[in-house]
């Protein structure tokens, strides 16, 4: 029964080591996308300062490399120093940051530089800020509803095409404008995707986990995450802003509300590696060195 069981361990863990790769790779690409389309009005803006919440900084230059500050306090002399990274590549980029937040961070900056409302709800208002005509239509994730993120997959799968860049804007409130609702579509469709990333492993799951039974991925003071006998995944969180009140997640759309799949995998491969040492082997040991790491509780964006 110990072998059989470790076998399921075993092929729980490569499953989501191999979901993590995956959504990595998409995500590099449609952000890469983003960015190509992007080019010349970022060069025509100079750059956008994307973050700026002392000590998280990140900013993306004329040329499209990104700038990351870090803070930390000298073990030595106990003073706090600030290092700046150059980010060279979306592939490293997504590796640091979640793609949904990156997204919604391109919407802020461009929504700030242009000088646009904080969150336009008013039809009237959408309209002005996409420049759509009454009779055009808008993608749901400009009006910034959380559960806009939850769509269903035919609509998601009906945004796919490639993005037109279009005319040359008028003007830098033009570019930032457009920007923004672009940014605002590319979240909503990152925030789509993760959560059908997380249903197809969770149906891949499904017949193993019943075997290995609740599974707890993470315990910590603000946050529960585990993997259910049904294959299924469950969190509770305590948001930033919600005065120590827990909250449940008990569905994928609600999940990546407030994890990034890679972290969801990766803490998942990590917590058996620990509680099973032996499925993970070298190369599990390896992956755990590459970047599995415990996530950390987010607020939707």
């Amino acid at each position: 029964m110990d072998a059989n069981r470790n076998t399921l361990l075993g092929e729980i863990a490569a499953d989501a080591a191999i979901e993590r790769s995956s959504f990595m790779v998409e995500a590099t690409t449609q952000l890469r996308r983003f960015m190509e389309v992007h080019g010349e009005r970022l060069r025509d803006l100079g750059g956008l300062v994307l973050i700026d919440d002392d000590p998280e900084y990140l900013s993306v230059a004329p040329d499209a490399t990104f700038r990351s500050r870090t803070r930390y306090q000298d073990e030595a002399t106990g003073e706090w120093v600030s290092e700046t990274e150059v980010i060279e590549t979306v592939g490293e980029l997504v590796e640091l940051y979640n793609p949904a937040d990156i997204y919604a961070a391109f919407a802020e900056a461009a929504r700030e530089e242009a000088g646009l409302p904080e969150e336009p709800t008013a039809a009237e208002g959408l309209v002005d800020v996409a420049g759509l005509a009454p009779d055009e239509t808008m993608s749901v994730g400009a009006i910034g509803a959380a559960d806009a993120y939850a769509g269903a997959a035919d609509e998601w799968a009906a945004t796919q095409g490639d993005v037109e860049a279009g005319e040359p804007p008028e003007g830098e409130d033009d570019a930032a404008r457009r920007l923004y609702d672009l940014a605002l579509t590319m979240q909503e469709r990152s925030q789509v995707s993760e959560a059908r990333l997380i249903e197809q492993f969770e149906n891949a799951a499904e017949p193993i986990a019943a075997v290995l039974g609740d599974f707890i991925v993470v315990d910590d003071d603000d946050e529960r995450l585990t993997l259910r006998a049904t294959g299924t995944f469950t969190a509770e969180v305590v948001p930033e802003d919600a005065a120590g009140t827990w909250r449940s997640l008990n569905s994928p759309d609600e999940i990546v509300q407030f994890y990034d799949p890679t972290d969801v995998f990766g803490d998942l491969a990590e917590a058996l590696a620990e509680s099973f040492p032996e499925v993970a082997g070298e190369e599990g040991d390896q992956g755990a060195q590459d970047g599995v790491s415990s996530s950390d509780t987010e607020t939707p964006a």
